[in-house]
């Protein structure tokens, strides 16, 4: 058997393991069930890979994300080594001619999601192969407490009644103490090895800032540290209008979401991996994979749903091991959006049964029938016919997708996208000569900013909506100005496929699920109240905060965080004369904080702690212009 590190060297050209990763692969390639608990970029695909590759036979690997079983097999396939993934877009003939292949075209990995786990043809190929490991990645989803429960992980033990002899190596990025009991318990690990590398990283400073202008605080941020960055915001308009904002001035910046095409996020990261841009205004798409170790600044925009989503993402700044920051910017409306967002959308059992119910309608599924069709999907006509409300409804698919009750796959790249390719003073010429073309061309001006810029996907039912149109008029128009290259545009009917995965059963079906939706419900509300509660706790270290909820012990002050650097610096300049300072300029005038601290001389932090007790003690009062005014 080739010994690991040659195998590292083969294949990765690396000559030295990360922390962890030799004892894991040790200890997966000496027969025991393993568990490793390794922070994002501690290099957890390699502990399976090379321990798969080290002894004959295929790998199975589960894991819930398409996108990353396509992405390992890619980067396995560029190093030579045969892997496969068997995605939703294979129908029954295709998997039965892959399963062959991994049976007899000496294939080293087998991908495929926890839900192909329940087809016959696939237990009884399985069977046949000479399996060597079963590796299960983002673990943490076979766990009710975990961050994504999905219910089909539990799928994965007729693995351990298939193949008794095969060990099992888990792996996740973020779990809690509870959640690290329930994944061993879940998977019947016997005598089992945990290895979880501490979570402390010393270069990291997390940062909380209250900043009632966000662009501005940003921009400070930036030019203070020019190297390499993140920023992550809520929704695709945003990365657009940041993105934007930031080359206005002067700094080179790209984005990244779920709404480009594959050859448009490639570009995009190419540009931000190889440095000509500095930094990437990005969705929570962006992530997986992402291994760029210059990352010197991640910036939360908005509040992350959960501080196991956040912990990730802002571990990816400062893995070269030099200092980084990690910031969350907030405001006084953050928390209201955040509930609103993740806590206001939670639909309730009753919903979710009629969702369910008009969409065996929609495509016309009888009683007992349609389990493995699929179909196209138009999210927006179906929330349209029905009268739901887009977001509750998008939550609710989501759910039953988790659920395995369907499964939606966003086909983004069929959306309508259209970029206008003549100038401004060109296209208001054309509306001025076509009259009919006007309102709809209008309509999409003021609805969709940049599509001067970049190609943009539009809703077509939106703009017929806000134009009082039918949309076939707005496709109609929409070729019409193609036809006179006024738009480049690019058609497409549908914005995803869903498969249904069971006979439907109306009610039935859904009452199957009730507990766990109802279970999902509250570990959601807890998740988003401990967000809260850290962005509001300016007495203990934020380092402290963050690891104490994932159950280290121990701790030790950071010094750099948010929270420590304001200890520090409250000692020098104190709260009374801040307050004092403060008060003095607010005799005369009414301003916001930074104009505050320019004023008053004072570091930005002391302002915010002197004005949240000016506030505390009715000193001040908001006006409703953002500046803060003595009562």
């Amino acid at each position: 058997m080739q010994h690991p590190i040659e195998i590292l060297e083969r294949y990765w050209n690396f000559t030295n393991f990360k922390p962890l990763q030799e004892e894991i692969i040790n200890s997966v390639l000496e027969g025991n069930d393993t568990f490793a608990l390794l922070p994002t970029g501690g290099g957890k695909s390699i502990c399976f890979q090379i321990p798969a590759l080290a002894k004959e036979g295929i790998c199975i690997v589960v894991s819930p994300l398409i996108a990353l079983m396509k992405d390992q097999v890619q980067a396995l396939s560029q190093k030579d080594i045969k892997a496969m993934a068997l995605t939703s877009e294979y129908g029954y003939s295709d998997i039965s001619r892959l399963l062959d292949n991994c049976i007899h075209g000496n294939y080293k990995f087998l991908y495929l999601s926890p839900e192909r786990l329940q087809q016959e043809l696939v237990q009884e190929r399985i069977k046949q192969m000479n399996v060597n490991l079963i590796a299960v990645d983002e673990a943490h989803c076979i766990s009710q407490w975990g961050n994504d429960f999905r219910p089909a992980y539990k799928n994965i033990t007729l693995l351990r009644e298939l193949l008794p002899s095969v060990n099992i190596i888990a792996l996740t990025a973020s779990a809690t103490k509870p959640v690290v009991t329930d994944i061993i318990e879940e998977l019947d690990f016997i005598n089992h090895k945990v290895f979880k590398q501490s979570f402390v990283r010393e270069n990291l400073a997390y940062m909380v800032f209250e900043a009632e202008d966000k662009f501005y605080k940003i921009e400070q941020i930036l030019k203070k540290n020019k190297s390499s960055s993140i920023i992550y915001v809520r929704n695709r308009q945003s990365t657009l209008d940041i993105s934007h904002h930031l080359n206005n001035l002067g700094f080179t910046s790209t984005i990244y979401h779920g709404g480009l095409s594959h050859n448009e996020r490639n570009n995009s990261l190419y540009q931000w991996k190889n440095n000509q841009k500095q930094v990437m205004v990005a969705t929570n798409a962006f992530g997986m994979g992402i291994d760029k170790s210059d990352v010197k600044t991640v910036i939360h925009v908005n509040l992350p749903e959960s501080l196991e989503s956040y912990f990730q993402e802002a571990g990816r700044a400062g893995r070269n091991g030099k200092k980084a920051y990690a910031v969350i910017l907030k405001n006084k409306g953050d928390e209201s959006v955040v509930k609103n967002q993740f806590l206001g959308v939670l639909p309730e059992l009753d919903f979710i049964k009629t969702v369910y119910r008009k969409l065996c309608n929609y495509f016309q599924i009888s009683f007992g029938e349609g389990e493995f069709t699929t179909h196209s999907f138009n999210f927006s006509e179906f929330c349209k016919t029905y009268k739901f409300s887009t977001l509750i409804t998008y939550n609710t698919l989501q759910i039953l997708d988790r659920c395995s009750v369907i499964s939606l796959t966003k086909n983004y790249q069929k959306q309508t996208t259209i970029q206008i390719i003549v100038n401004n003073k060109a296209v208001f010429n054309y509306i001025e000569h076509n009259q009919k073309i006007a309102i709809i061309l209008k309509t999409i001006l003021r609805t969709y900013g940049g599509v001067f810029d970049f190609p943009t996907k539009i809703n077509t039912i939106l703009v017929s909506d806000k134009a009082n149109a039918k949309e076939e008029n707005v496709i109609q128009i929409l070729k019409q100005l193609e036809k006179d290259q006024v738009i480049s545009l690019s058609l497409k009917n549908t914005d995803a496929e869903i498969t249904f995965l069971v006979p439907r059963e109306d009610d039935s079906t859904i009452n199957q699920i009730s507990h766990t939706v109802k279970q999902q419900n509250q570990l959601k509300e807890k998740q988003v109240h401990s967000v809260i509660n850290y962005i509001n706790n300016d007495t203990e270290c934020n380092s402290i905060q963050l690891l104490s909820y994932f159950g280290e012990e121990d701790l030790k002050p950071c010094g750099i965080c948010s929270v420590c650097i304001s200890k520090k610096t409250t000692n020098k300049e104190n709260v009374a004369t801040s307050i004092d300072k403060i008060k003095e300029i607010l005799k005369n005038n009414e301003y916001t904080s930074r104009e505050l601290s320019q004023l008053t001389k004072l570091k930005e932090i002391n302002v915010t702690k002197a004005l949240k007790h000016m506030l505390e003690l009715n000193i001040i009062k908001i006006t409703n212009h953002n500046t803060y005014k003595l009562k």
